[in-house]
């Protein structure tokens, strides 16, 4: 534990932050330190390992922090890591099965990440598992790493605007929650499980596990054979049409984020697999997220204004949503928001135009108070790997054109309407008791007078942001009046009456 806390560790985690804040605030240098160039600063993450590696790649969708170099580069780190030495193997091993189950177990990782690594076994019979093993000491060194972000965080948040501040501290908080259940395998069996359950009729194929042999150092599974989907060229091969599954893909996150509110948030090429019968096979379960009901309509209603090009109604859903401040101006949101579509709805522009106009946008609109709330986070991070995944076959494939129509169709499922209009009505006149006896209860309390307003989390953050600006001139004139009493109790009359002055005109000119 000395190592995560030595000097060398912690001064190259205060120049990462330092450089991570100073390119979102678009400020060249802080104390004689300039932002790390983009190739070092990967390169610093990499050293870091685990827990840096995992923010940089949450921080990577962040296209407004970010310039096109910088992005390129967080976008490219993989938590792909050398497996561990055979002692710590074994210790691990020993620890998880006090009986060893295997009658044959692989020695060598056939997979090797950041949290843990997989090796091949065999039980009785025959049967081939997969075996996740934790990797020695990571929950230590995460909540280690956490304690050094959060400790350096309070120390730059000053530099801060309220906007930015929380968004940085979102995805901070968000992140040190995530990384810490991804350290449990415990925690993981039961996203297992819980998936398996809710999307059992999908059409996706989940691992099946062996709860006997399962506990928070290691997890046993059906071995799952197939190629990874980024693996164009055996895929194509094998004479498997990748359209149907991209689309089955987007419609399967449509039902985890818009329908269920439970997703997996981590679906990336390896853990997505595409078998020889063209079925889809989802690897990896330490991210599995809750969307709130809440947030979830706001992204139905954010959908269906883009499709519709209600460009005000969806800047309207961002801020139900949290992407943008409540008190942020719309018209020029609406604006902004329209050239981006005009953008990615271009059929005429290859990729590499798209990026490079869109951040030409990006540029010019730099001071708009977008935000990031933890609820968003990685439903920001899956889109951009989804469309990531796209684009690895699909020329100029995006969101707007390619994803948005899938999205617009599957409304009407998130919205809880069944496939027919005999099933909707039928559900509808089920709940029209329930309807009548809400009405009901609203009526009497409206004529009581006992009806209560509810302020949304993103007004209550405006009222709060409104009344400390209203209080810091009171809270610098206190400050000053009572620096004027203590010079004057110590015989400093001139300085008392310029420092009542200054209290007088704060107050005056607030």
């Amino acid at each position: 534990m000395i190592s995560l806390y030595s000097p060398l560790r912690l001064w190259r985690v205060f120049v990462l932050l330092l450089s991570l804040y100073l390119l979102i605030k678009k400020r060249d240098s802080l104390l004689g330190i300039r932002p790390l160039p983009p190739v070092r600063l990967r390169e610093t993450i990499t050293v870091l390992g685990t827990s840096f590696v995992k923010l940089a790649q949450v921080l990577a969708t962040r296209s407004d922090f970010f310039d096109e170099a910088y992005l390129r580069e967080l976008a490219s780190l993989h938590d792909d890591l050398p497996p561990m030495s055979p002692a710590e193997r074994d210790r691990v091993f020993a620890r998880a099965f006090p009986t060893d189950p295997f009658v044959r177990f692989g020695q060598n990782a056939i997979a090797s990440a950041s949290i843990g690594q997989v090796h091949e076994a065999w039980l009785e019979g025959g049967v081939k598992v997969a075996v996740k093993l934790r990797r020695e000491g990571i929950e230590k060194r995460v909540r280690a790493d956490i304690r050094i972000l959060r400790t350096f965080n309070r120390l730059f948040r000053p530099l801060f605007s309220t906007l930015t501040r929380h968004s940085i501290e979102a995805v901070i908080e968000e992140f040190a929650a995530m990384i810490v259940r991804e350290c449990s395998f415990d925690e993981e069996r039961r996203n297992l499980e819980k998936f398996s359950a809710v999307y059992a009729h999908s059409g996706i194929i989940f691992p099946r596990h062996y709860p006997r042999w399962c506990s928070d150092d290691a997890i046993v599974m059906s071995f799952e054979e197939g190629w990874r989907f980024d693996e164009r060229e055996r895929i194509e091969e094998a004479g498997i049409d990748i359209s149907p599954l991209i689309e089955k893909l987007v419609r399967f996150y449509t039902d985890q984020m818009l329908v269920k509110g439970f997703f997996h948030a981590d679906p990336h090429p390896g853990n997505l697999l595409v078998r020889s019968d063209g079925a889809l096979v989802l690897l990896d379960f330490g991210m599995v997220k809750r969307v709130p009901n809440d947030t979830r309509i706001a992204i139905i209603e954010l959908i269906r204004s883009a499709n519709e090009r209600d460009f005000e109604g969806y800047v309207s859903a961002a801020k139900r949503l949290g992407t943008v401040a409540y008190d942020a101006p719309s018209a020029e949101l609406a604006e902004f928001t329209e050239r981006m579509f005009d953008i990615f709805g271009n059929d005429a522009l290859d990729s590499s135009s798209m990026q490079k106009l869109a951040f030409d946008v990006l540029d010019q609109t730099r001071n708009l108070p977008f935000k990031l709330p933890q609820e968003a986070i990685y439903i920001l991070r899956v889109s951009a790997i989804i469309e990531g995944l796209g684009t690895t076959y699909i020329e100029n494939f995006n969101g707007i054109k390619d994803i948005l129509p899938i999205l617009q169709r599957n409304i009407p499922r998130a919205l809880g309407m069944k496939d027919s209009l005999v099933e909707t009505l039928f559900d509808e006149f089920a709940r029209l008791p329930e309807d009548v006896a809400a009405l009901r209860e609203t009526l009497r309390r409206s004529s009581r007078g006992e009806l209560v307003v509810e302020l949304s989390p993103y007004q209550m953050e405006r009222l709060r942001g409104d009344l400390q600006r209203s209080l810091a001139p009171l809270y610098t004139a206190l400050g000053l009046t009572l620096a004027a009493f203590a010079a004057w109790t110590l015989g400093w009359e001139n300085v008392a009456y310029l420092l009542a002055g200054a209290a007088a005109l704060r107050v005056w000119f607030r």
